[in-house]
């Protein structure tokens, strides 16, 4: 059967279009899905929220960062006092987290870390959370996404690398699980 000039040239787009189709196909089976890799731990102490109030984008809270501890196999020493938490609480119920603070190694270097991310939970965990309750971590949502500065040599691995953090809320503080996305 012969093919009209205008079914000889849908054929073979057809064909072209297949052929780059399963080119995409081999290449993205082929390369590695992201992972994660935790690198360490920040258990941080907090002051009690200041409450602004509700400043027509939400309720404002800022809540001032004493201190605490790094620990794992990327990183180890201390969280310097002086960072915040610039939250909003939304209408919804979420809180956007917007936190600065400085990590100082053991070995002296010093790390700024910019954290925003969201909690979220029902009015019913977060009033106990705020009564100081220790909730388990399974009754709301508590996630990061820092970016990391540094101008010491050893982590400078830091400022070329996402990272995704999961939290929990203490009723005087913060554990941030810090993990790499490779």
């Amino acid at each position: 059967m012969k093919l009209t000039r205008r079914q000889s040239i849908v054929a073979g787009l057809a064909t072209v279009t297949a052929a780059m189709g399963a080119g995409r196909t081999r290449a993205a089976e082929t390369s590695a899905d992201p992972t994660l890799e935790f690198a360490f731990e920040v258990v941080a102490s907090l002051e009690a929220p200041l409450q602004l109030g509700n400043t027509g984008m939400g309720v404002r809270r800022i809540i001032g960062v004493t201190g605490g501890t790094v620990t794992g196999p990327k990183l180890n020493g201390i969280v310097l006092p002086g960072g915040a938490d610039w939250q909003i609480v939304r209408a919804d119920g979420v809180t956007e987290i917007s936190a600065r603070y400085t990590l100082q190694a053991d070995d002296g270097a010093l790390i700024y870390v910019e954290n925003p991310g969201i909690r979220e939970a029902t009015p019913e965990v977060i009033a106990r959370i705020n009564a100081g309750e220790i909730v388990d971590p399974s009754e709301y949502y508590f996630r990061t996404t820092p970016r990391l500065e540094t101008s010491s040599e050893k982590y400078a691995w830091m400022n070329r690398r996402l990272f995704v953090c999961k939290g929990v809320r203490l009723p005087d503080g913060v554990e941030i699980r810090y993990f790499v996305v490779t």
